[in-house]
């Protein structure tokens, strides 16, 4: 069978059925093999808590604490803006990943319907992007612990998270599935804890007997100033809280990623991206009004700690911050672990996307064939082990120290995050320009965004203005720092002349319309899943045998 992998190019796979007994001339019962390629095996659940375990890390927990600082008001309406606008980005992406399920979909799609540039740019972007947050997830977890001892080597810290990242993600897919589950559940403990903590606390449920409610509200006020006085002021502290809302609400572009080794691709994708719009609404915004009850925008632990640059330390969280306050003794220990827990899921998850993504260039021919290389397991060794390499910045804290790491590494990521976000409405609008130049009839696809086109239009034109205005700050007087400067645009840059470059050594052109490939992977896809559903025949048809 001959399966497409780029606009004008087919590449051969091998689709087989492995029986359950492990022999491959026994019956027709089993699923496709493809031989040394990425394997369909992760289940629903394993999807949908991996999404969580890559979405929710240490920006919801402990770096919230920047946007705090410019009012509850601020921090709350930052996220409920930049969450719906992230909610218009997965109904674009849902349309087309569960159109066209594919490992690092957005990518290939770039590659397909926009300009074989296009997805060159896309795919070392997401690539750089999710590498630079490994490092940063290992430096959190190493200063997390300094919560109960500040003696522990952080070399020692950090090359154990870099050995049991690499065995967790070595091991067959369904093995990293599973492990991910477990991790990303520990993340769903915390919020509940934490939610259940907000509400105890505010209603007199806590040593004082103190029913605060809202007050922290009012003292110091909803919205706080930010480099300059006044209403000026105040909403400068608005924009200061968005753009930590950009770094902090992520989602869609996970699930999109793994959309290669679901099981069920469209049945899976389907669900998984329709939960995205109540994990935005639960997990972010729900944090933010948590964040913004317990713990004053003024509070000086809060503003000496951050204001020393410890945004990494289970101490800079706001919640553990509000319990000490309030003198509670176990319940930060308790909150501090699963604090660990979760950053080091969300790390794991990291790896396992940064792998994938590369794995994804080398499949359009964007990076060395010999990438594509898996083991029979279906994991692609030699992209592991590039993302482990990544891994390896964690060893800059030794020299150049955790605060100012973490601070590089916080501007690169936001700039790679709305660089990977603009790419995914891009490719909507050329895909959207392509169906209705093709007589496809959207009523048709296995899922169908709301409100489209406007809807990819509104997010295209609020991630472009937050990715130009990101690091204005620098601009005013007496801010100038060229550090600053080179962190918040150097993804940005990049992605301008990797586009740019590509396109004139390889002289690509845009994808007319009428010529965008619409069939591309779907064969292959639709025969999964006809063998999938007949294995579930037969599973129901021996299970009535035996009765």
């Amino acid at each position: 069978m001959e399966l497409s992998t780029e606009p004008g190019a087919t590449k051969k796979v091998e689709l087989t059925l492995k029986p359950d007994n492990g022999d491959p001339e026994d019956g027709t019962e089993g699923e496709i093999i493809q031989d040394e390629e990425l394997q369909r095996h992760l289940t629903s659940r394993q999807i949908q808590l991996i999404a969580i375990g890559g979405s929710i890390g240490t920006a919801l927990f402990v770096s919230i604490g920047y946007a705090l600082m410019r009012g509850p008001a601020s921090l709350l309406l930052a996220f409920i803006f930049q969450a719906c606008i992230m909610a218009l980005v997965n109904n674009a992406m849902a349309e087309m990943a569960i159109f066209m399920p594919l490992s690092a979909a957005f990518i290939q799609h770039g590659s397909a319907w926009v300009d074989s540039a296009w997805g060159f740019m896309a795919g070392y972007n997401f690539f750089i992007y999710e590498g630079l947050l490994i490092p940063f997830e290992i430096t959190a977890v190493d200063m997390v612990l300094t919560f109960w001892r500040d003696d522990i080597p952080s070399a020692a810290v950090i090359t154990a998270c870099i050995v049991l990242y690499a065995i967790t993600n070595i091991l067959a897919v369904e093995y990293f599935g599973e492990a991910e589950f477990w991790l990303a559940g520990g993340k769903l403990l915390l919020i509940i804890i934490l939610f259940l903590f907000t509400f105890i606390t505010m209603v007199g449920g806590n040593p004082q007997h103190d029913a605060y409610g809202f007050r922290h509200w009012s003292m110091p006020g909803p919205f706080v100033e930010y480099l300059a006085k006044g209403d000026l002021g105040r909403f400068e502290g608005f924009l200061s809280a968005l753009w930590q809302a950009a770094f902090t609400i992520v989602g869609p572009e996970y699930l999109a990623s793994v959309a290669g080794e679901a099981q069920w691709p469209r049945k899976t994708m389907k669900s998984a991206f329709k939960s995205v719009y109540w994990r935005f609404g639960i997990f972010f915004i729900g944090g933010a009004l948590c964040v913004g009850i317990v713990l004053p925008a003024n509070d000086p632990t809060l503003l000496r700690v951050l204001g020393s640059g410890n945004t990494g330390t289970g101490a800079a969280s706001p919640f553990v911050m509000a319990m000490n306050n309030m003198h509670i003794e176990a319940l930060p220990h308790l909150i501090n672990a699963l604090l660990l827990s979760s950053i080091y899921s969300a790390g794991n998850s990291y790896v396992y996307m940064t792998s994938r993504s590369l794995y994804s260039l080398a499949e359009n021919g964007h990076a060395p064939r010999f990438l594509r290389k898996c083991t029979k397991n279906g994991v692609p060794i030699y992209c592991l082990a590039v993302a482990v390499a990544f891994a390896c910045l964690s060893y800059l804290k030794l020299g150049s120290g955790s605060v100012q790491v973490l601070t590089w590494l916080t501007n690169l990521i936001t700039g790679g995050e709305l660089v990977t976000y603009i790419t995914m409405c891009v490719n909507y609008l050329f895909f959207y320009r392509a169906l209705k130049a093709q007589g496809i009839d959207r009523a048709e696809l296995p899922y169908r965004g709301f409100f489209q086109p406007y809807g990819t239009w509104l997010a295209l034109v609020w991630l472009t203005a937050i990715e130009i205005f990101y690091g204005y700050a620098v601009f005013l007087r007496g801010n100038w720092d060229i550090g600053s400067f080179f962190s918040s645009y150097t993804m940005a840059f990049l992605a301008i002349c990797t586009f740019c470059g590509w396109k004139l050594i390889k002289r690509t052109r845009f994808v007319p319309p009428k010529e965008a490939d619409m069939i591309w992977a779907r064969p292959a896809i639709d025969r999964h899943e006809a063998l999938m559903a007949e294995k579930e025949r037969q599973k129901k048809k021996a299970g009535r045998s035996d009765v």
